[in-house]
């Protein structure tokens, strides 16, 4: 028995050892498969920044030449913005029932808190309305995407470690967020955007998902985000969109 013992506690070590070697191997090739998909990735978007922003501002000359209240103004901005969308990429799948209520859903991510609609939902790119009417501020996230926030209506600021002023986005601004980059942002009330992802975006749904599972615990709004998510990105797996 005591040899027995004398030999475990020899074994034991080593095991740990080579369990350590298999982390790290397995970390490595992760690290690689990550880089190799981040350079094929490019085939297979539908959408570009280019061609939102162009959306993007035929929706704010529309809504600035009309005479609408502040409300009904961002209605107009929002559904002008979903028919040039339509319209421009025809082969895309664009949700465009802004109206519906049950096609919106709160979102609490790196604590801050807002509500998105969801234009479109793959796995290599994501576009969306995301707002708030109260006003927000939260950490962005560090993301394997890259992150076009464009402002629709408020206002949003930023800034990055070591910076010591804000950076300011209004109404027709595009706020870049390079992916891997990170900064603190805040959105003051009545701000919502059209914001555009293009990377891999399965992995940024953790971000999305932990003040959910760990803090509100909101599990109602957690079942409709999978939801609509899932819907779109398997209504565009279905249709041979990555």
């Amino acid at each position: 028995m005591a040899s027995s013992s004398k030999t475990n506690a020899v074994a034991t070590p080593a095991a740990s050892s080579s369990k350590r070697g298999l982390i790290a191997i397995a970390l490595a090739g992760l690290v690689a498969l990550c880089a190799w998909l981040n350079t094929v990735n490019d085939q297979f978007y539908i959408l570009s920044p280019e061609s939102l922003e162009e959306s993007f501002r035929t929706s704010l000359s529309v809504a600035a030449s009309s005479d609408a209240s502040a409300s009904t103004n961002t209605s107009l901005i929002i559904s002008t913005l979903l028919s040039q969308l339509v319209e421009r990429h025809p082969d895309a799948r664009i949700a465009t029932d802004f109206q519906n209520p049950r096609e919106w859903v709160l979102n609490n991510a790196g604590g801050a808190m807002g509500s998105m609609f969801i234009i479109h939902a793959s796995i290599t790119e994501y576009l969306i309305i995301f707002g708030t009417a109260v006003g927000t501020e939260g950490h962005t996230g560090r993301h394997t995407a890259d992150d076009y926030f464009h402002i629709l209506t408020g206002q949003q600021t930023a800034y990055s470690a070591g910076e010591l002023t804000r950076e300011i986005y209004n109404p027709g601004d595009i706020h870049h967020l390079p992916r891997g980059t990170v900064k603190q942002y805040a959105a003051a009330p009545e701000t919502w955007a059209l914001e555009y992802a293009r990377g891999w975006i399965p992995l940024m749904l953790p971000f999305g998902f932990a003040d959910t599972l760990f803090s509100t615990l909101d599990w109602p709004t957690l079942y409709h985000t999978v939801r609509i998510t899932g819907r779109e990105m398997i209504g565009n797996l279905l249709q041979g969109k990555i």
